[in-house]
């Protein structure tokens, strides 16, 4: 049975690479008709793995002050090793989305050993997360190039791309790994992005994982795998996210500066939207912003003329510990 999303008007598993972020699809042509691009899983995976960081914890305590219009934190933020920088939807106790998206640029900040740095669209109900977008993070790939990933958390269980059972990939073309190091964004130049969406089938519950401006299916996330995302979720958030272990300092985020407003200098997700309940696709127009540690990254949303349009912008990084601004 074919997924009924809004935003697919036809069989969308073909990946018609049309945007700046094409250099991910195979080079080859693809997998052969009837298969689908899996990693092998090596011995040396197996042991990177074992030194991968417990699942992210980085979530936002639901206590808002809602007597504001800007729906300021009250709560604290846990967040131990890993540091964000994240603009996200306010919190409304009702709210129930059926997916986020976002377009965001493509950076490639340096980090060393089991460091990680990232940009993500982040959606969650109670313990139940998901995950999209770029990170560079040698311990999962074995290598410094920006790759795609996803990543899903159901309770106690987490998972980054088909590393274990849960994601259904169904397209041929697009690995869950696959490196955008052909279209990096370079500060001052025209930027490369990578469009990304989350998107609950109404019908059956699951959630898919879509790209580019065409909604290309890459492929879903069962709702069986989940309790509090069985439904609808309850959060969305986008931005960078970066990670050292105790005692090393913080890598660089996003262009490894702090943003000075400039859509060809920053690292940013633009086109930031919601999916709500009847899957109707809304423009984001204000979120709160959160930041670790304001003196190593910085995040602004706000509006930015693109070409002829005015959008909204996320726009966040810095240097961290190891990169002089």
């Amino acid at each position: 049975m074919k997924p009924t999303l809004s935003r697919i008007k036809k069989d969308s598993t073909s990946s018609s690479a049309t945007n700046k972020s094409s250099t991910i699809w195979s080079k080859d042509g693809g997998c052969p008709f009837g298969t689908i691009p899996v990693k092998r899983i090596s011995r040396d995976d197996l042991i990177r793995l074992r030194r991968m960081p417990p699942p992210e914890d980085v979530t936002f305590e639901d206590e808002y002050d809602v007597s504001n219009n800007n729906s300021e934190l009250n709560g604290r933020y846990i967040s131990p090793y890993k540091v964000v920088a994240i603009a996200r939807v306010p919190y409304n106790p009702n709210s129930k989305f059926a997916g986020a998206g976002m377009d965001t640029a493509l950076y490639n900040p340096q980090v060393n050993g089991q460091q990680h740095s990232g940009s993500r669209l982040k959606i969650r109900k109670g313990s139940d997360i998901l995950q999209v977008g770029w990170r560079v993070d040698p311990t999962l790939y074995g290598d410094t190039n920006t790759r795609l990933f996803i990543h899903f958390q159901a309770g106690k269980i987490h998972c980054f791309n088909t590393l274990c059972p849960g994601f259904v990939q169904v397209n041929k073309d697009i690995p869950l790994d696959g490196s955008f190091m052909d279209t990096i964004s370079h500060r001052g130049g025209d930027p490369w992005g990578a469009k990304m969406y989350i998107d609950r089938d109404l019908d059956s519950g699951n959630w898919w994982f879509l790209m580019t401006k065409s909604f290309v299916r890459v492929g879903f996330w069962p709702q069986s795998l989940f309790t509090d995302l069985k439904s609808f979720a309850m959060n969305v958030d986008w931005g960078g996210v970066v990670y050292s272990p105790p005692g090393v300092p913080k890598p660089p985020m996003g262009s490894s500066y702090f943003p000075i407003y400039d859509s060809a200098y920053d690292a940013y997700c633009s086109g930031v939207t919601i999916f709500n309940e009847k899957g109707k696709s809304i423009e984001v127009d204000k979120t709160s912003t959160h930041t670790d540690n304001p003196n190593m990254y910085k995040v602004e949303f706000l509006q930015l003329s693109d070409d002829a349009d005015k959008m909204y912008f996320v726009l966040y990084g810095g240097p961290g510990e190891s990169t002089p601004v």
